[in-house]
This record gives structure tokens, C-alpha cells and sequence, in this order.
């Protein structure tokens, strides 16, 4: 079953539980995917469905912190409960070793030596650990390895 059937069927399991806040976080995950597909006119896999829960969590935890910011402790914490929702269709982030090892690999297998392959290298890692890795921290890492 795809990521977007199994959205589906856990959004129809949470309306007959009257599960109303996961039902909300569910239909806005599923509006998100509809919206992509909708602009793209095709049918998003697995893959491209990741990279929408992606944006999702990341504008989540910037309103988070400017909810923080201005005192809105209430908003925080709705937004806090949706990210949990969110992160539950996420696939188990890579640790430490695992993203080295793959930076490593991929460096390897792209025969990058500047900053220059930077791009090359962001590409097959973005390919690689779609979802299991936060891009701004491998883009950082990544910088290091190539010597910027």
C-alpha cells in the first residue's frame, strides 16, 4: 500500500474513532499531496509524498518557534501536536554515522573534489535519504567534506 493510500485509510479510522485532531492533521496532509498533484498533474509516489511532509513539518517548526517568540504557547503546542502526527509517516532519521557514511559514499561514487560538486552531491544524497535526513545539515556537512 502507498504512503497516500495508508494517509487515506488512517483518516477514515480516525473519523469512525472521532479522533478529531489527528482527523484534521490527516485531512491537511492529504489537501497538501492533492495540491502538488494537482499543480504538477501527475500522481505523487512514495518519494515525492515525503517530500511534502517534509515542508510540512519545516513551516510547522518555524511557527513553533515565532508562536514561541510572541508568547502564543496555545498555538505552539497545536502546532507541536501536528508535527507528531506529521512525524509519525516519517521514515527513522539517519544518525550521525549513517549520514557520514552515506556523504562519504556518495563523494565517492561522484568523484566530487570542490565545492564546485556540491550540487552533484546534494542531488544523489537528496535521492538517498529522502526524508531521513535534514538537508540544511547534510548541505553543512557536505561544505566541510569539499573544503568551502
Amino acid at each position: 500500500m502507498s504512503l497516500k493510500d495508508s494517509i487515506t485509510e488512517d483518516m477514515k479510522s480516525a473519523l469512525k474513532a472521532g479522533d478529531k485532531d489527528r482527523l484534521k492533521v490527516l485531512r491537511l496532509i492529504l489537501a497538501a499531496i492533492k495540491q502538488v498533484e494537482i499543480d504538477t498533474r501527475k500522481d505523487l509516489d512514495d518519494a515525492a509524498v515525503l517530500g511534502v511532509f517534509d515542508k510540512m513539518v519545516k513551516q510547522r517548526r518555524d511557527s513553533v518557534e515565532q508562536f514561541t517568540k510572541g508568547g502564543r504557547d496555545d498555538l505552539a503546542a497545536i502546532e507541536q501536536a501536528e508535527i507528531a502526527v506529521l512525524e509519525s509517516y516519517l521514515p527513522a532519521k539517519m544518525d550521525d554515522a549513517e549520514l557520514d557514511a552515506l556523504i562519504d559514499e556518495v563523494i565517492t561514487a561522484t568523484g566530487a573534489e570542490s565545492i564546485r560538486d556540491m550540487g552533484k552531491v546534494m542531488g544523489a544524497i537528496k535521492a538517498k535519504a529522502a526524508g531521513r535526513a535534514d538537508m540544511g545539515i547534510v548541505g553543512s556537512r557536505v561544505k566541510a567534506r569539499l573544503g568551502a
